[in-house]
């Protein structure tokens, strides 16, 4: 049976996935990924939304009202061990994106606030990248925008990579209520993408009381959302898995509470996402 938590990938053409606040039936996140060939243009409102637009491979110059932002990006492939290129808009501006070549666009928003921001590309060398897990849960993590980063209302972005054979996002965690010192409310699109890319990966997203429990097979440029319960990744031998999260909620703080039947595995030099 398809999960309705997983959201299939376009083979071809511009538009690789789309997930609106509405197709998932909840308050704030919202997530694209574009193809663009060299040349290629893209135009967009950012309207009441908060916009981090990431260049997760390839170049392209952007234009936000009249300022031109040249050739940002940072890599060809999202399995490069290399930050990539963003840029963070606010809401009420007009964006226009040219490709310098061919380009792979992630177009994560979420609702503004009356704070008033300015437009700000991230530089790839102030992300903040680590190694969390051990043994066969270790992953690569880039902070692209981060909750301990003031620059944004209610978005958060950061990216994995998960070596082949490998566990992430793992013991299961959840944030999905208001529970002071234990976990926040924020829902969750999981963006992955799987090299070589005829590769394949399981997630689950389930909840304590098991109303909710689904188990996705994900395969390249596949999203999953996560509106609430735990979600762990699993990757089989001989892929390598990446994954672009987008979080947003009620407050901009990221608390993940494991799941207690798990924890028994957890180290002090290990922790979970």
């Amino acid at each position: 049976m398809t999960s309705h938590l997983l959201v299939k990938a376009a083979p071809t053409g511009r538009d690789i996935v789309s997930v609106t606040p509405q197709r998932a039936q909840w308050t704030y996140v919202g997530f694209d990924a574009l193809r663009l060939q060299t040349g290629e243009e893209h135009r967009l409102e950012t309207g009441d939304r908060e916009l981090c637009l990431v260049l997760l491979s390839g170049y392209a110059d952007v234009q936000v009202g009249s300022t031109h932002y040249a050739r940002l990006g940072n890599r060809t492939s999202v399995f490069e061990d290399k930050a990539p290129g963003a840029i963070y808009i606010p809401p009420g501006q007009s964006v226009q994106l040219r490709a310098c070549e061919a380009c792979e666009v992630a177009l994560c928003s979420a609702p503004g606030d009356d704070q008033s921001r300015p437009v700000r590309v991230i530089d790839p060398a102030s992300m903040r990248r680590s190694v969390r897990g051990q043994g066969s849960n270790t992953r690569y993590i880039c902070d692209i925008l981060p909750h301990d980063d003031p620059g944004a209302a209610h978005l958060l972005v950061v990216e994995v990579r998960t070596p082949p054979g490998h566990s992430s996002s793992y013991p299961p965690h959840k944030h999905d209520r208001e529970e002071p010192q234990i976990q926040t409310q924020l829902e969750e699109t999981y963006y992955h993408r799987l090299n070589p890319p005829q590769g394949f990966a399981f997630q689950r997203v389930y909840t304590d009381d098991r109303s909710l429990d689904e188990s996705c097979a994900v395969e390249d440029h596949d999203v999953v959302m996560v509106p609430r319960g735990y979600h762990p990744v699993v990757v089989p031998h001989g892929y390598d898995s990446y994954y672009l999260n987008v979080m947003a909620g009620p407050k901009r703080l990221w608390i993940f509470k494991n799941d207690p039947a798990h924890e028994w595995m957890l180290t002090p030099a290990a922790t979970s996402k």
